[in-house]
């Protein structure tokens, strides 16, 4: 027998999706009234079911008729003829640093993402959410967006915040304080904890630390999301780091998610078969496991993230500076970051993207050829300067593809400064994994950009072309639809997007982003 709490809840949804359509119905009979009607348009819903030819209906935030609308009695502000387009749910990236890269004031227009065509984006991966949620939202709303957001809280921030960057266990205190800051966040809307337990602070932390903190989490229906401990052979290794997380999620009892999934590097190529053997087993056990993917072989961080051993990073730049300038450990540091740059294929697998101009476009190998240093003290003297940003190719198609291929994974751009992943990921999967390789359909990639997104996370009433629900929808053209951006010139807006709705905005408007789009913060809470 179905559970009356679920029961109730389908008859309050589906008495709110009656009443969002009747509301649009005037005086005048049965006459529909929309402020926009598109037309003709192959329409993708986000469910994993072909596309048809039909009608929608938009008016206020809410989509309000699908169908034919040369049958129905409608009247629209504005009709707007989308045959030949595609039609699907705005895009839901998974995975940002867009909170990181927000300027300091004024209107966000996220036009990376929305040319992309994507509607909703989360951010606070890799465990750097802000723990003052609705602090944030309201900041954002005050200012207007492009898109909406999803807010993830994020387990080194609020690690640093209470230990600073101490490579121990918290004392029982602490724990307490960390604790209540994730009851804080996820009271306040976001919608689970991340972490990033392969950079600092977050690589101090034990198992048993995580755990106790999605526990917390997880008492408010949140999810686990997470970039694991190791993603190649740097700590316990890629086997190990999965092992983990699965540890995690069953202690826990929280639905787990893995970020940007990857076999990254030499030593675990090919190590993909294995990675979703151990899911589909976990899964079958009735752990909820789902990951999200970037369609490129180059992943983004920084050199000394690639490259430098986690405990010279313990208490900061300062200490790290210290370090790296001791005689006495400078031999141990160099060795280890040689053993790193050997995993990721050597200096010329590692291309500067970030950082100062004298060295952005070359590669790791190249720039210590114009130092006539070798690629480790080059490397030395680049985080020394500041640091830079590089795109590390380290992966393969073979691994790429059998990721891509698992109904459990969905698109993430995994976005940020100084990588075309930040411009280009739903157009570059389009081109290169739906129209030229065909490695999946046009409806899968639909779907695990949209309505598996939205599923996953709990976002209610977006991420499918329903009536009733939000009118967060994007028209492309199939035959333009491409990214722009590469690793040489990473922020160049791609094309094809036609049209985009953001909560019935037409932020992007006949392919040119609108300044009147930039809506409030819409997202779904939990609660």
């Amino acid at each position: 027998m179905m559970n009356s709490r679920i029961w109730k809840s389908i008859c309050i949804t589906l008495s709110l999706c009656l009443l969002a359509a009747c509301e649009a119905r005037q005086e005048t009979g049965d006459q529909v009234t929309v402020d926009y009607l598109l037309m003709s348009g192959m329409v993708y819903t986000g469910a994993k079911e072909e596309g048809r030819i039909l009608d929608i209906g938009v008016k206020d935030d809410e989509i309000v008729f699908i169908g034919n609308a040369d049958s129905q009695e409608i009247s629209a502000n504005e009709v707007i003829d989308v045959s030949g387009m595609i039609v699907s749910p705005g895009f839901i990236d998974i995975h940002t640093h867009a909170l990181e890269e927000l300027p300091e004031n004024g209107p966000v227009s996220h036009d990376s993402y929305l040319f992309q065509g994507i509607s909703t984006i989360f951010s606070g991966n890799d465990g750097r959410g802000p723990w003052k949620v609705q602090d944030t939202f309201a900041s954002l709303e005050a200012r207007g967006m492009g898109t909406n957001l999803a807010i993830l809280v994020g387990h080194g921030a609020i690690r640093r915040a209470v230990m600073g960057d101490d490579d121990r266990a918290p004392k029982d205190a602490e724990l307490a304080a960390m604790k209540a800051m994730i009851k804080q966040a996820m009271e306040e809307g976001a919608l689970g904890l991340s972490t990033g337990l392969y950079y600092a602070p977050g690589s101090f932390a034990e198992t048993d630390e995580v755990i106790e903190l999605a526990k917390v989490a997880a008492n408010y229906g949140g999810i686990y999301e997470s970039h694991i401990r190791d993603e190649s052979t740097y700590s316990i290794g890629l086997l190990g780091a999965v092992k983990e997380t699965l540890k995690i999620g069953r202690e826990a009892n929280i639905p787990i998610h893995f970020a940007h999934i990857k076999a990254l590097g030499v030593d675990v190529w090919r190590q993909s078969k294995d990675v979703v053997a151990m899911i589909e087993k976990a899964q079958n056990e009735g752990l909820t496991v789902t990951a999200d993917q970037y369609p490129w072989k180059a992943s983004g961080t920084r050199v000394s993230n690639a490259l430098v051993p986690r405990w010279a990073m313990a208490g900061g730049n300062e200490e790290l500076f210290k370090r790296l300038k001791d005689p006495e450990l400078i031999g141990q540091i160099k060795s280890e970051m040689s053993e790193n740059l050997r995993k990721r294929g050597g200096g010329t697998a590692i291309l500067l993207t970030g950082g100062l101009e004298k060295w952005k476009g070359q590669t790791l190998a190249e720039y210590a050829s114009i130092l006539s240093l070798d690629e480790i003290d080059t490397a030395i003297e680049i985080v020394l300067e500041g640091d830079a940003g590089i795109a590390s190719f380290n992966m393969t198609d073979e691994d790429l593809e059998r990721f891509m291929t698992q109904p459990w994974v969905m698109t993430g751009s995994d976005g940020g400064d100084g990588h075309p992943r930040k411009y280009a990921s739903f157009p570059q999967k389009y081109q290169t994994y739906v129209k030229e390789k065909q490695v999946i359909s046009l409806t899968d990639f639909i779907h695990r950009s949209t309505g598996l997104t939205a599923d996953t996370f709990g976002i209610k009433g977006r991420g499918y072309i329903r009536e009733g629900y939000k009118a967060d929808i994007l028209v492309f053209d199939p035959n333009t639809f491409k990214p722009k951006a590469n690793y040489e010139n990473p922020h160049v807006l791609s094309e094809g997007v036609i049209h985009l709705f953001v909560n019935g905005n037409p932020t992007i408007k006949d392919s040119i982003l609108t300044t009147d789009g930039f809506s409030g913060v819409g997202i779904a809470k939990l609660k």
